[in-house]
């Protein structure tokens, strides 16, 4: 396993993170699964593990509270907050009165008194940079989060946040946690260019591109992976997005093949190699899914292999970019960008 620094924090993080998204019921993974996949995580040298309230409405947090329990000073933890959580409609966001509910509900799930890296899930542009930063950095002085970053914020955001934190003497945020893959390459384009510059850590979600980089989405087979059950519009080939990337991967499987890498190995190689990126999480539903991506771990691809990677999607490409997270609302909404 490869070690590098969380951004700033001189914080030692590995390069391959577990992310505890599956756990429960979103990806029928039981409690002794949870626990086996920790355990083979941590015996890996993996330390860090990532999960969020809205995963299961708490169960992945507690699910990876009794996994880690006797053991809390070993690892990273991380948990996120401001997706809804059940109807009402003060139970989410990033105010003041959600963050400090929200945090404490988290702790007693997880069963520890603090946790290392509390992010704002995503965006909420209904609270200002100083409501949401100022919570923050109370909850930090008063020891339950060691630091506190972002997720799947558009670039201009980070930059926003940034520059009111140093504007109004407050903590900022050291970390940025957005997606990234061969096949949504976008993120180069204008976010990890942003969180060089500010001297962020980068914690990379969905490196699998939802299963199509698993190796289990290929011509001529049929899908059977969790995601398309939940998301089979994501893996509808009559769609020219999806064609597309199905057309990507075949190419991209000759390359891993030529090189002597497994789909995966050649995934996580990507996203690790970008010197803006700290660690790649994965989410694995099974401990067998977590055996073939820890394979990755001491991957380092050749300069030859990347720019093969290049020929097939040029960088800053998304090849589903209806799939997009940090899109800016008004671009969504046509009332906001109406006078």
């Amino acid at each position: 396993m490869q070690y590098r620094t969380l951004g700033r924090t001189g914080v030692q993080v590995s390069t391959l993170a577990l992310g505890a998204m599956n756990f429960g019921a979103i990806g029928r993974t039981t409690q002794d699964e949870a626990t086996a996949i920790v355990d083979a995580a941590l015996e890996a040298g993996v330390n860090l593990i990532d999960t969020a309230d809205f995963y299961g409405e708490g169960e992945s947090e507690e699910m990876v509270g009794k996994a880690i329990a006797g053991r809390r000073d070993d690892l990273v933890l991380a948990t996120k907050a401001t997706m809804p959580i059940g109807e009402e409609r003060n139970h989410r966001g990033s105010s003041r009165r959600w963050l400090y509910k929200a945090l404490d509900d988290s702790l007693r799930r997880l069963g520890v008194d603090h946790v290392d890296l509390f992010q704002i899930h995503r965006w909420d542009p209904t609270t200002t940079d100083e409501e949401t930063l100022s919570a923050l950095t109370d909850l930090q002085r008063a020891g339950k989060i060691r630091y506190f970053g972002s997720s799947t914020f558009p670039a201009y955001r980070i930059v926003q946040a940034q520059w009111t934190a140093r504007e109004l003497r407050l903590g900022r945020y050291v970390t940025e946690q957005p997606s990234y893959s061969i096949l949504q390459r976008g993120i180069e384009s204008h976010v990890l260019p942003v969180t060089q510059e500010h001297g962020l850590g980068v914690l990379v979600w969905s490196p699998l591109a939802s299963g199509w980089l698993s190796g289990a989405v290929r011509k001529g087979q049929e899908v059977t992976t969790s995601r398309s059950k939940v998301l089979p519009e994501r893996f509808d080939l009559s769609i020219p997005s999806n064609q597309a990337r199905s057309e990507a991967v075949e190419r991209l499987a000759e390359v891993a093949d030529q090189a002597g890498l497994t789909l995966i190995q050649l995934a996580l190689g990507f996203v690790n190699a970008h010197p803006a990126v700290t660690a790649a999480l994965i989410g694995p539903r099974t401990p067998e899914h977590l055996h073939s991506q820890l394979a990755a771990a001491d991957t380092v691809l050749s300069a030859d292999v990347l720019d093969a990677i290049d020929e097939i999607v040029a960088p800053g490409t998304d090849l589903a970019p209806q799939e997009k997270f940090d899109t800016p609302p008004a671009l969504l909404d046509a009332s906001l960008r109406r006078r």
